[in-house]
């Protein structure tokens, strides 16, 4: 099998940056971006923005028969994952390799009991420091996508597409580990920095907001003990080091959706911490914290 058809649901910070890249390198008809006819509008009239430059992308809607994809991306937010799960439906074939963009552990698992376990690989996209303002996509760092499983073949053929359209990659053969650690990473930068109204930069130095975000990043390090990840002081100090790759003035997708006052991935991130603290027995008073405040911030769009 080789990849040449790919669909992505979802243009948010992710989609754009990926999706630009494979537009550069794929016939157009062969990158189809799944949306709803509002959307698709709205795209086509606003126009869609990567560094400047207009994406010229081939939008198709939900209910449109076509060739299953070869490779299917979800980079929706979690809280659109079931509706995309149901728009995806046409391009999802018996060879569909699926990538979840999705933060957090448990995307996977749902998209799986969909479609099959056999066609997600375990992803992770890291590195990048895309910062999307309305219809605009700012980026220095392109990042990477670090995927991983047991379906040898897949990734293989994965592996084999990212050369040809430079996307860059990486294979880790410990995927859970590594989806568990950037989930320690976004706990701490995404609402450290959301919770502090700041950027990369207030976490990146030493300070109040530095300390916080460590402090959530070590309550997940001891919830993974209990599900037998174990994370380590190691882990910890490499995802620091991916933190500081990134451009100081960029902010994660939290912060982002703070200041443009959406409603965020909270119950991805320190909603989740929470409950599996419960349910472990594990303390998670920092989590609880900012949990607490982005709430109530939230708790305030409808009132102003």
């Amino acid at each position: 099998m080789v990849i040449k058809k790919v669909s992505i649901i979802g243009l948010g910070a992710l989609g754009i940056l990926f999706g630009n890249q494979l537009a550069k390198k794929l016939p157009r008809t062969d990158l189809r971006i799944i949306a709803d006819q509002d959307r698709i509008q709205r795209y086509k009239e606003d126009g869609v923005f990567c560094n400047g430059e207009r994406c010229d992308f081939n939008y198709v809607m939900p209910q449109e028969v076509c060739e299953p994809a070869d490779l299917l991306i979800i980079a929706v937010k979690f809280n659109g994952l079931d509706d995309a799960i149901q728009a995806v439906k046409q391009h999802v074939g018996e060879k569909t390799i699926i990538l979840s963009l999705l933060n957090g552990i448990t995307s996977e698992e749902i998209i799986g009991e969909a479609y099959g376990r056999d066609k997600i690989l375990y992803c992770v996209a890291q590195g990048m420091d895309a910062v999307k303002v309305e219809n605009q996509l700012t980026y220095d760092h392109i990042g990477m996508i670090c995927f991983g499983g047991n379906e040898t073949e897949k990734v293989n053929i994965l592996a084999e597409f990212f050369e040809q359209v430079e996307i860059p990659y990486e294979v880790d053969p410990d995927m859970l580990k590594r989806l568990w650690g950037k989930f320690m990473l976004n706990v701490g930068v995404n609402q450290t920095v959301a919770v502090f109204e700041s950027n990369y930069g207030a976490v990146q130095l030493e300070g109040p907001a530095r300390t916080m975000m460590i402090s959530a990043m070590r309550e997940v390090m001891s919830l993974s003990e209990k599900v037998g990840v174990r994370l380590s002081e190691e882990d910890l100090v490499y995802w620091l080091k991916v933190l500081g790759t990134l451009s100081p003035d960029g902010k994660p997708s939290m912060a982002q959706d703070v200041e443009a006052r959406r409603f965020s991935e909270v119950e991805l991130f320190s909603g989740t911490v929470v409950k599996l603290g419960k349910r472990y027995n594990v303390p998670t008073p920092v989590n609880q914290v900012l949990y607490q405040q982005i709430k109530l911030t939230e708790s305030q769009y409808t009132m102003e």
